[in-house]
């Protein structure tokens, strides 16, 4: 469960209870909720820190882009004091700046310091180690080929750590056309939130082009996504409809439609907010999956299988593939070790 300390509860659409109709279909009305879903550990710590530092210094507290990929979650920061901007240049002078869960090139840590902003470094650690592999084989002089989408914040912040030796790689049909240095010293890197199937695709096409394509030493596309898409699978071979919960500009949210539709559901459709809906999706469906990207609140989950019965899908079966307790501790500009104690949300745990 995500332990964010503020309520991230949004009220509803006026009049949005109610609006699905009852309609029949031949057999049983089921939701197949996939679980895991939602949040996962690297965006509950970059939440958290947001809350933290408005807890601490008190508003305004600016953050450079969405501190994760949901308009609801940054919306709900925005009432409680957060301002959301593009560059660091528009934070004033010496005040606190919190990075966002995507990660940023050195040049923008050093643009924040320049500006002596107090920053806060909200990075997934598992971006973190992204940003690492690249800078070690970008010593090492490797030409590092990076699976990932163009102009997302990810993609930006790994390129920036080893500039000059990053080629972008948005998917397969990249392959092709790619001009390298070296074939001889060539690495594959990767978004850590992307299609695992198409990724893998790529790498494939990208060993055929280039032999010795070096790996990184391990696999960059994070749990949370893998373990996502892999409940997704299962959940869309028996589903006539699939809604994944999650923003536009969430890439796993929108790798998870793909998944979906790609294992077997008749249809599938990426929603903010239960209100968004339509009553023509449920036509002649029996069996619905639900889920949600690694950037959404449980309480958007709820509000849908709440709208879901209206329409009388109130048979609700979880269906797990694995299970996820891992937590990261906090950015350390926000640990508080004044007791000796140790920071209550330190790194611990495994995902299974």
């Amino acid at each position: 469960m995500s332990e964010t300390t503020i309520d991230l509860a949004m009220p509803r659409v006026p009049g949005a209870r109610g609006r699905l109709k009852d309609t029949p279909v031949v057999g049983r009305k089921r939701v197949l909720l996939a679980a895991p879903r939602g949040y996962c550990a690297g965006v509950d710590r970059a939440v958290v820190a947001v809350e933290k530092a408005l807890e601490r210094y008190g508003a305004p507290v600016y953050v450079r882009k969405q501190i994760v990929h949901n308009i609801h979650v940054v919306s709900t920061l925005e009432r409680r004091g957060a301002i959301f901007v593009d560059e660091v240049d528009q934070v004033p002078e010496g005040a606190h700046v919190v990075f966002s869960a995507h990660g940023v090139a050195p040049a923008v840590v050093q643009a924040a310091s320049d500006r002596g902003l107090r920053a806060i470094d909200a990075t997934c650690p598992l971006v973190t180690k992204v940003h690492r592999e690249a800078v070690r084989f970008a010593r090492d002089d490797y030409e590092i080929l990076l699976i990932g989408h163009a102009g997302h914040e990810e993609v930006e912040g790994t390129a920036g750590e080893a500039p000059g030796h990053v080629t972008l790689v948005n998917g397969p049909d990249d392959v092709d056309a790619l001009q390298v240095r070296d074939p001889e010293r060539v690495v594959w890197l990767s978004q850590t939130t992307l299609s695992v199937d198409e990724t893998m695709e790529t790498v494939r096409r990208l060993r055929e082009r280039f032999p010795r394509l070096a790996d990184p030493p391990s696999d960059d596309i994070c749990y949370a996504t893998q373990n996502r898409q892999v409940a997704i699978k299962k959940v869309a071979q028996e589903a006539d409809l699939v809604i994944v919960v999650g923003s536009a500009n969430s890439s796993n949210s929108v790798r998870l439609v793909e998944v979906a539709l790609e294992n077997g559901a008749r249809a599938a459709h990426r929603i903010d907010y239960a209100s968004e809906v339509r009553q023509e999706w449920l036509e002649g469906v029996g069996t619905i999956g639900v889920t949600s990207g690694a950037s959404v609140p449980e309480v958007l989950v709820q509000e849908l299988l709440e709208d879901l019965a209206d329409a009388g899908y109130r048979d609700v079966e979880t269906v797990r593939t694995a299970e996820e307790d891992l937590m990261f501790s906090l950015p350390k500009e926000l640990r508080r070790d004044e007791s000796g104690g140790r920071d209550p949300r330190a790194l611990g745990g495994r995902s299974r």
